[in-house]
């Protein structure tokens, strides 16, 4: 197999592995606040909204890079790492077997570890693997195997769930073994992918001696530390920032608040619990649609990235415009017993599952480029430059899982509304300047 050959499969791999791993972990954080409410015991007492991103964890965020730069370097020490971040997603998918109140909290901050290093190694991954002509296409088929996950995972809910009005500790053991297995299933996946061919010579490869190695590579993690926070506060990363930051936002809202909303609205009937497997089954279409169509078709596009997030703007401004009619504002904070307040129309199980392919399609909008245009123009400091990303989506997904506490529905629909418009003209910027530097670039070659 030709090294082309070979790094196309490791997209492959790198998508599948996410396939498994996120099919239990997302399905885990879609139905934890339900699961939560419906959890009987007086010495449990913890909020899914909370869990998955807490305050330690985006300050262990950042510091966790310094880890991972070294280990980038040494293939040994970045497959035994990744061995233990596998390790972390399964045990905190496993705690909900039994949980107990400083077991859900301690996983929640070991998590947070792990997604900062594993999502930063998915961008080096991705980067490596990846030419200037191929980041697009690649950017778009790991988005589509990715989000496979909200796909199966939810299927599962839909009909181990259906209708259950209350979930039962039998019915929560029983989805969470059956998550932390395919979670494992998903860790085993990431050992078959191969380093790509390095680009020094043998000569400058040998140059250094095993015992030199570990010098080197505390050497370069600082360096990747700082250049971490040197590029945090460059124009281009400034700009793409309020971008990431929306996707921080909605994704706390499609993955945990949008389905604990429907699990809440008592006039969709007995299937309520059920329905919130079948809204994850509706977002993972929209997301799986929107990485494979903008991946296929990422060659032709010679118009760039602006005209797909601006679809995925619009998207979302439809869905959350539905939602705001279809969803009764207290849904997110409404006790176990039912929502007592009422929608603006007459509450639609269909409109709230289209809303749910809306912010599938939009989100895959926003994610597919935003990864092609981090790789395009980081691509010398793509391990940094994805942990800035990380690092930022953590701090705006953790203020909305905050926020979703407190706030009724139509305020966090406003907050969205604002950041996403902030985020969309921000991309035009940062588009607008990677374009002129290509022209510029041609122009000095002529």
């Amino acid at each position: 197999m030709g090294p082309e050959g070979k790094t196309f499969l490791n997209i492959i791999i790198l998508g599948f592995g996410f396939m498994f791993m996120f099919t239990a972990f997302q399905t885990c954080g879609n139905i934890e606040q339900t699961v939560i409410k419906n959890f009987n015991s007086t010495e449990f007492h913890g909020s899914g909204y909370t869990s998955i991103y807490t305050f330690p964890e985006i300050c262990l965020d950042l510091l966790s890079l310094c880890a991972l730069s070294s280990v980038l370097i040494v293939i040994c020490l970045f497959v035994m790492l990744l061995l233990f971040t596998l390790i972390y997603f399964s045990g905190y998918i496993a705690m909900f077997i039994h949980p107990f109140t400083w077991t859900f909290y301690t996983a929640s901050v070991f998590v947070g570890i792990a997604a900062a290093i594993l999502w930063t190694a998915q961008g080096n991954l991705l980067t490596i693997n990846s030419t200037d002509a191929t980041i697009g296409r690649n950017s778009g088929i790991f988005w589509a195997l990715l989000q496979f996950s909200l796909f199966f995972g939810n299927i599962y809910i839909y009909f181990a769930w259906q209708g259950h009005v209350h979930i039962t500790d039998k019915d929560r053991q029983t989805v969470f073994i059956s998550l932390t297995v395919i979670s494992l299933v998903g860790s085993f996946l990431f050992f078959l992918i191969q380093r790509p061919e390095p680009e020094a010579t043998p000569s400058e490869a040998s140059e250094s001696l095993p015992a030199e190695s570990t010098e080197s590579g505390s050497l370069a993690a600082l360096d990747a530390f700082k250049k971490a926070l040197q590029l945090s506060v460059t124009k281009e990363m400034l700009l793409l920032s309020i971008s990431i930051a929306y996707t921080g936002l909605e994704l706390t809202f499609f993955s945990g608040v949008y389905g604990t909303c429907i699990g809440a609205m008592t006039r969709f009937g007995e299937d309520a619990k059920s329905l919130i497997g079948l809204s994850g089954i509706f977002i993972g279409i929209g997301e799986i649609l929107g990485g494979g169509v903008f991946g296929m078709l990422n060659k032709a596009n010679r118009l760039g990235r602006n005209p797909i997030v601006l679809l995925g703007m619009i998207t979302h401004y439809v869905a959350f415009y539905l939602i705001f009619l279809n969803i009764a504002s207290d849904a997110p904070i409404a006790p176990e017993e039912g929502t007592p307040g009422k929608a603006y129309l007459t509450p639609s199980i269909e409109v709230a599952l289209l809303c749910s392919f809306l912010l599938g399609l939009g989100d895959s909008c926003f994610n597919t480029q935003l990864l092609s245009i981090v790789g395009f123009m980081f691509r010398e400091d793509s391990a940094p430059a994805f942990a800035v990303f990380k690092f930022v989506q953590s701090i705006t997904a953790a203020l909305a899982f905050f926020y979703s506490n407190y706030l009724f529905l139509h305020w966090q629909l406003l907050i969205m509304v604002i950041v996403g418009f902030l985020g969309t003209l921000s991309f035009f910027v940062a588009e607008w300047m990677v374009v002129k530097s290509r022209r510029d670039t041609d122009y000095d070659s002529i």
